[in-house]
């Protein structure tokens, strides 16, 4: 693409950013929209329009058409994860919810990995057929493949449990038992938008720890998620790094080879994922794969930092491929902020779409600032941001768990000892007796001295 478009500079690192500010604006309407508007017909009518805008990528002649193309499809983009995320945090309860939110997001490391054959595959079998090179090809095969899926959401794709409608896939009975599941767990459906209620999201913790606003809060601008999302930027640059032992006259590896050898990248993120799922699920606590993750992401660019580029090949291939090790980690905390605000359906819908909003603002222009292409693959203010970033996510990780504690125990303080919902009419017949047996004894006592 880049020989054919004749694109230069920085352009990739513009492309990219006019996707994510696509993606940015789209996030928190959507995400409040499916509160209202079925998730059923939202989601996959949205996957039909982006399917449709990867296609015509492929006529796309320059670098001004790629750029605008790029932002559509990021706002029709926009719609999917944030949403996915919050209809799954509408039908699981805790000990459940994070395997389920990571196995979702295994997707975002599988679907890489699929695409890096996929570009080998249109590159030796494609490029040039029909007079369309094989990058070409890449964006009408991703659309071709994407359009049958889209649509079977339509007939798939599960609503929230209290509008959902019996089908074949759902029946009366199930739909109430995820009632009252959701019931037991404290997770509230949709209600109403208020003025009041809007206003109260931004009076709790919660948006400030867990999504970064804009406010004069000094911690505000490396908050949890962000520190997640943003903390990935060394993965990119195993490809470029590959690219540069490439000089004119002599190539040591292929364009397959170049594309497919990263994929070791995502591999490492799909087992990490699903180990920090099951182990966040079995102890019943997010935070802890999040500070062993945030730990070892530290570790790991500190090394790709300090170490020469051309020396020890095989173990900054190693270092390489432990990037993602922290991927998994966004599932995790979705599911965090969903329990966090099972109280309140409209609030859990908008915590979890600023959470990725707000970090693909950043997202937008950080990593042209630390991962310039130009800069590629040493990058070492990328790879020192990042060890910063991957640190202050550990920290924000056990202060986010300090005010979820705070929280249970003024909960615990307000609520009474013994609800009396909970005192069946068995121990109601006990303490009768417990209260009966003294007076009686005394009774006993009193007429015998008599």
């Amino acid at each position: 693409m880049k020989e054919d478009l004749g694109l230069h500079g920085n352009q990739l690192n513009y492309i990219t950013t006019a996707w994510t500010c696509g993606y940015v604006i789209g996030q928190i309407p959507s995400n409040l929209l499916i509160t209202r508007i079925r998730p059923s017909i939202w989601i996959p009518l949205m996957e039909v329009i982006w399917s449709s805008l990867t296609m015509v990528l492929a006529s796309a002649k320059n670098f001004e058409t790629l750029l605008v193309i790029r932002f559509f499809v990021g706002l029709a983009e926009s719609t999917f994860y944030p949403a996915i995320q919050y209809v799954i945090g509408s039908w699981y309860k805790g000990e459940e919810l994070g395997k389920r939110a990571c196995i979702f997001h295994t997707a975002s490391a599988i679907g890489p990995m699929f695409s890096g054959f996929l570009q080998a595959g249109a590159y030796n079998g494609l490029n040039g057929v029909h007079g369309l090179a094989g990058w070409r090809w890449l964006f009408i095969i991703d659309g071709i493949i994407t359009l049958p899926i889209a649509f079977l959401g339509f007939l798939i794709m599960p609503d929230l449990p209290s509008t959902t409608k019996p089908s074949i896939f759902y029946t009366q009975k199930q739909i109430d038992i995820a009632k009252r599941r959701m019931e037991e767990a404290g997770r509230k459906p949709p209600s109403h938008f208020t003025r009041e209620k809007v206003i109260g999201f931004f009076k709790t913790w919660h948006i400030y720890f867990l999504v970064p606003p804009y406010s004069p809060r000094p911690f505000s601008l490396s908050v949890l998620y962000t520190q997640f999302n943003n903390s990935g930027g060394p993965a990119s640059s195993m490809i470029f790094w590959l690219q540069s032992f490439n000089t004119p006259g002599h190539q040591v590896y292929t364009v397959p080879q170049i594309n497919t050898y990263p994929l070791g990248i995502q591999a490492v993120q799909v087992v990490t994922t699903l180990v920090w799922a099951w182990w966040s699920d079995g102890v019943g606590a997010r935070w802890p794969p999040i500070v062993l993750a945030g730990l070892w992401q530290t570790v790991n660019c500190i090394v790709l930092a300090v170490s020469p580029l051309y020396e020890h090949i095989t173990r900054r291939w190693v270092f390489y491929y432990f990037t993602s090790v922290h991927g998994g980690l966004s599932g995790l905390i979705l599911a965090w902020a969903n329990e966090l605000n099972s109280h309140d359906s409209e609030k859990r819908s908008f915590i979890v779409a600023c959470c990725n909003t707000f970090a693909y603002v950043f997202q937008a222009w950080l990593p042209i600032v630390i991962f310039p292409q130009v800069e590629q693959p040493r990058v070492l203010k990328g790879n020192i941001t990042t060890a910063c970033l991957s640190f202050g996510m550990v920290c924000f990780a056990l202060a986010t768990l300090a005010l979820q504690r705070r929280d249970e125990r003024k909960e615990e303080a307000l609520r009474p000892e013994t609800p009396v919902s909970a005192i069946s009419t068995e121990s109601l017949e006990d303490v009768d007796k417990k209260i009966s047996d003294p007076v009686e004894e005394r009774l006993d006592s009193s007429s015998r001295l008599g």
